[in-house]
């Protein structure tokens, strides 16, 4: 019992990057632009989670300001990150808005270190450039044959701001909510910015196909109520600075995945990149151990 409570958060992160690793997919799969993909994902997250909701205890929380600003700027960013990440997507190749979105983990260091004063010593910053060098070479092999930021590139790098915000806020909004709680919290705030944001696109929200149906339904069970829920859960244990860095495996997770069923292969020079990303996570994880 002592051991699955000091590794619990470990195995929650694990299982989280499993399933996110499968979201670059079901957009791929679904015949629907991204936002309406992420629209989708949201509100069916947030309507299965709705009784299991309603049939907890309610929780003694002093509901003031300070409390529902965490869900809500969390809410925020994810809206914000998805809809930046999924347009950059469409203007660039798919491993360049990747590789640019996991820049996350740099600022989410950058913050706690500088801003919250948190302690990272060098196998933390090793590991971290390992991590991030690792995962350089297994999705930006088309970046450095064409080494220069188009406009999908830069939408990219501005998604990760987006994405280093959820990790940053979800660290503080764990000390106060449970895990199902706060991801179904967000869940509901993701959905209602990503509504206004389609209607603000004019973006039709009905007239697809029962397969495409089908995707939102398997990203919303898959990607955000497993995945969000573990890697939520992992927040509530573990710092955001460890907690982002090792989320780098999600994307080398996705290449990995691509073969089988997309049929995209990987080159021996990208599988050696993996390798370094999975030695950069051992780093941080054990920096935070130490």
């Amino acid at each position: 019992m002592a051991f699955f409570r000091r590794y619990s958060p470990y195995f929650a992160l694990g299982s989280g990057i499993l399933a996110l690793s499968l979201s670059s997919l079901f957009i791929r799969w679904a015949n629907a632009p991204g936002t309406i993909t992420s629209f989708f994902r949201m509100t069916l997250a947030a309507i299965v989670l709705t009784p299991l909701c309603l049939r907890r205890k309610k929780e003694s929380i002093k509901l003031d300001w300070r409390i529902l600003f965490l869900p809500l700027l969390a809410g925020l960013f994810t809206a914000l990150d998805h809809a930046v990440w999924s347009t950059s997507i469409q203007m660039t190749k798919v491993a360049n808005a990747t590789l640019m979105n996991n820049l996350a983990p740099v600022w989410v260091a950058l913050i706690a270190a500088a801003f919250w004063h948190e302690k990272l010593d060098w196998r933390f910053w090793l590991g971290l450039v390992l991590t991030m060098t690792g995962a350089g070479v297994v999705l930006g092999n088309d970046l450095i044959a064409n080494p220069h930021l188009s406009a999908g590139d830069m939408l990219g790098i501005l998604s990760s701001f987006f994405y280093a915000g959820y990790f940053l806020v979800t660290q503080r909004g764990r000390k106060v909510f449970d895990t199902l709680t706060y991801i179904w919290a967000v869940a509901i705030i993701c959905a209602t910015f990503l509504l206004v944001i389609n209607l603000g696109l004019g973006r039709s929200l009905s007239g697809y196909s029962l397969s495409t149906y089908l995707v939102f339904l398997a990203a919303a069970l898959v990607s955000q109520i497993i995945g969000y829920f573990s890697v939520t859960y992992a927040l509530g244990h573990l710092p955001a600075a460890v907690v982002s860095p090792t989320m780098i495996a999600q994307p080398v997770l996705t290449a990995l995945l691509a073969i089988p069923f997309l049929g995209e292969g990987l080159q021996p020079g990208q599988w050696l990149g993996g390798l370094t990303v999975l030695a950069g996570i051992y780093l941080v994880n054990r920096s935070h151990q130490a």
